[in-house]
């Protein structure tokens, strides 16, 4: 069933970009992915289920994709400039991903439920996966400054320049500091 549960997931993400969570209906849903509503019951449970399973997912593909920024050919400065480029585009673009990483759920999205990651536990996953990928020395806190000041341009978003450039003209500035 992971066909189905991917095109139930799929239709209600864009049924979530529509309208408020509250206005979702699962018999749009089940049709929107070609399926029956009993389908959609059977694989979530309910309503409550499948926003769970789509905040879930929401996380998951932000998480994919500090991966792939991570995992681009090149320096940890820009690798980690990209990871802030990546959560705040996503942020931005995916009302779930901007409430699973500030923890500011509004009624117009499904709840979260107890296992969805807190901000702070996706900050400390997206810090880790960002030492993991880089050199050794790199530093664990080069990777946490990075996650935060992405989270800030999430709270509060800014003007030029972004977080990512933000972070290079820090890079420099640290590089610059070492060599005196």
């Amino acid at each position: 069933m992971p066909a189905a549960r991917e095109s139930l997931l799929e239709a209600a993400g864009a049924a979530l970009s529509a309208r408020p969570w509250p206005a979702v209906r699962m018999v749009e849903v089940a049709a929107a992915a070609g399926v029956s509503r009993q389908t959609l019951y059977n694989e979530f449970g309910g309503k409550a289920g499948l926003g769970r399973a789509l905040v879930q997912r929401e996380a998951e593909r932000y998480l994919e994709g500090v991966d792939r920024a991570l995992s681009v050919p090149a320096q940890a400065a820009e690798r980690l400039a990209a990871v802030a480029e990546w959560t705040v585009r996503a942020a931005r673009a995916h009302p779930l991903v901007r409430a699973l990483l500030t923890g500011f759920w509004d009624a117009a999205l499904p709840a979260a439920g107890v296992r969805a990651p807190g901000p702070g536990e996706l900050a400390r996953a997206v810090r880790d996966r960002a030492a993991a990928a880089l050199p050794p020395g790199e530093g664990v806190q080069r990777c946490e400054l990075a996650v935060r000041l992405a989270l800030s341009y999430v709270v509060a978003p800014g003007e030029e320049p972004g977080a990512g450039e933000l972070l290079r003209l820090l890079s420099g500035q640290t590089r610059t500091a070492g060599a005196r």
